[in-house]
């Protein structure tokens, strides 16, 4: 993890070792000691703050995913605009969370990039979506989905996890993370931007 604040990093760090099975394999105040970490540790998430010293995020991660593909990043800051996200989503990052959001936000990120599924904190979704209707077009596409399906199209999309989606649904993670793979299956797709689009086309939801 890197972060030029300590205290933030020391949060994190307590975050992490809390949940069963995960570890921190290195901490950096800078982007160029993050990527030589990473390099040095092969993580499977490096969680990323955007501003840094010597080498930004957008930097490190571009730097990161090139020698480590497999390696997921997940940027947590507190900026949302809309430019800055797509930068880094064209630098391979496949997560997005902001420092204003409640914790669980965070450890949910990493959960799911754990599990090479992309995650976007609400804010980051919304703005998503703001960017995307720029390029809104219509379709006629018929559903291939279920009603519960569409429904969890929906909450995906507005940034929902699959840990709220259960909550409300009372169901597990585990029934959620299936309905989840079986949409993915049928519209063809596997990121949360393409579900975001699919969504927008078939006018399911409202930005």
């Amino acid at each position: 993890m890197a972060d030029d604040h300590e205290l933030l990093r020391k949060g994190v760090r307590t975050l992490i070792a809390e949940h069963r099975g995960w570890s921190v394999c290195g901490e950096a105040a800078n982007g160029r000691h993050a990527v030589k970490l990473a390099l040095a540790t092969k993580p499977d998430v490096v969680v990323l703050d955007i501003e840094m010293p010597e080498l930004n995020g957008m930097e490190a991660a571009r730097s990161i995913k090139l020698s480590l593909p497999q390696t997921e990043i997940l940027i947590y800051t507190m900026y949302d605009t809309e430019h800055i996200i797509r930068k880094v989503l064209q630098a391979g990052v496949r997560g997005y969370v902001l420092k204003s959001e409640e914790p669980q936000k965070l450890v949910d990120a990493i959960e799911a990039l754990g599990k090479h599924t992309p995650y976007f904190g609400g804010a980051v979704s919304r703005a998503l979506l703001h960017d995307l209707l720029k390029s809104k077009g219509e379709s006629d596409e018929p559903s291939l989905l279920t009603a519960r399906e569409l429904q969890i199209v929906r909450l995906l999309a507005d940034g929902k996890s699959n840990r709220d989606i259960a909550s409300q649904f009372r169901k597990s993670v585990k029934t959620v993370e299936t309905h989840r793979a079986s949409i993915m299956r049928k519209l063809g797709i596997n990121s949360i931007t393409e579900l975001v689009r699919y969504a927008i086309r078939n006018k399911l939801i409202q930005p």
